[in-house]
């Protein structure tokens, strides 16, 4: 490559990577620093890869890979979007209508966060933690969420097969699966011994807070002194749905706080009307509770409503929007996170549950051992809590 195509591909992509830089895609790390020596550094890591690479090298595809390179550094939810992915996200043509029924996320391979109850997923024994190695002929390792979504997705009857390791197995499992269309799970009460009701929450919508509400209700006229509120493997759901479901528990005080990036941060209040339901409570927690559940969480521990138990959540609590490049491409890129009332980060965090219980690791293949530590505790410290 002469120097003077290599300096016309640099004018060309200068821009792009000005706007990434500048844009906040090193913010993180970049601190007070100045972006101009980091792209003098990246013109000598150009020059040298194009310069004394062993082969010709394809100008393309490495300006596509260090896209995605500066995407990576950022959080799992962010993503350089090609062309033609850009053009499928915007035709709203991204997704097929039904699912498999697992959200994932990013850990050098694609990373089960949950599956959702009684899903495809869920059936053939896939748990949160489990690791994607390749789904259909794709491998994850350099796969975006986004794309990794879109491919789970597709026509309801139509199959996806996984390539699937669990913990530090060296052998993968090959997982068919055939996506389904499901409706939204409400919230399931039921009444446990010692006058304690339990709510199973599997996702977050518009109305699970008044559906949470009627719950607690149903429950208490049944004779229940207190509520255990399940939230584990809960990741679906829009961000605000979970603050919004917590106001039937918090009668006043923050719910949470949005910081946009370059912007004053804005606090969510609970308003008037809201804490009708004054039991005590226990909220349970795993690796699975992740965006809207963990917002839920934030919100009644942080008013001193709830403890929670159970495992650290995922840390998703971010927001995400579409930035448009010069060459058609695109960056879905987290611009604005919750945090919790105190004024804590959640995002890439997680919560840490007031009483850690850990989960017990299952063999692929192999059922889930019989009884339930997580909710046997809460039980037990909500027991001694109506009894005093």
């Amino acid at each position: 490559m002469t120097t003077r195509t290599r300096f016309g591909i640099i004018l060309i992509t200068a821009p792009v990577l000005a706007f990434a830089l500048v844009g906040g895609l090193l913010g993180k790390t970049m601190g007070g620093q100045e972006t101009y020596p980091h792209l003098r550094v990246f013109d000598d890591v150009f020059s040298l890869t194009t310069g004394n690479y062993v082969e010709e090298v394809d100008v393309d595809r490495l300006m596509h890979g260090a896209m995605h390179g500066l995407a990576d550094a950022l959080d799992a939810d962010s993503a350089y979007l090609t062309a033609e992915q850009t053009k499928l996200l915007q035709s709203g043509a991204a997704a097929g209508p039904a699912d498999v029924g697992l959200d994932i996320t990013r850990q050098y391979y694609l990373r089960i966060v949950a599956a959702r109850e009684n899903s495809p997923a869920a059936k053939a024994g896939l748990r949160p933690g489990d690791f994607i190695r390749m789904i259909g002929s794709e491998p994850t390792r350099e796969m975006s969420v986004w794309e990794g979504m879109r491919l789970l997705r597709g026509a309801a009857g139509t199959t996806v097969k996984l390539v699937v390791l669990r913990g530090n197995a060296a052998e993968p499992h090959d997982v068919e699966l055939t996506r389904e269309t499901a409706p939204p799970a409400p919230p399931a009460p039921r009444l446990l011994p010692s006058k304690i009701g339990y709510v199973r929450v599997p996702e977050f919508t518009e109305g699970t807070g008044a559906a949470l509400r009627r719950a607690a209700e149903q429950l208490q006229q049944q004779g229940a002194k207190a509520l255990v509120l399940d939230v584990r493997g809960t990741a679906r759901g829009a961000l605000e749905a979970g603050i919004e479901s917590a106001r039937p528990f918090v009668p006043a005080g923050t719910l949470a706080i949005l910081e946009p990036r370059g912007e004053a941060r804005r606090i969510v209040s609970a308003a008037s009307g809201d804490g009708g339901v004054t039991l005590p409570l226990a909220v349970l927690t795993d690796f699975g509770t992740a965006g809207a559940a963990e917002l839920f969480v934030a919100a009644l521990t942080g008013n001193k409503r709830a403890e929670t138990l159970g495992e650290r959540t995922q840390g998703r609590a971010a927001l995400q929007r579409l930035f448009p490049l010069p060459d058609g491409g695109s960056l879905w890129m987290s611009h604005a996170w919750y945090l919790t009332p105190a004024g804590t980060a959640i995002h890439e965090r997680g919560l840490q549950p007031d009483v850690p219980v850990p989960q017990p690791d299952v063999e692929f293949g192999t059922p889930a051992p019989a009884g339930d530590q997580t909710l046997e505790k809460a039980v037990e410290r909500l027991g001694s809590r109506i009894a005093q």
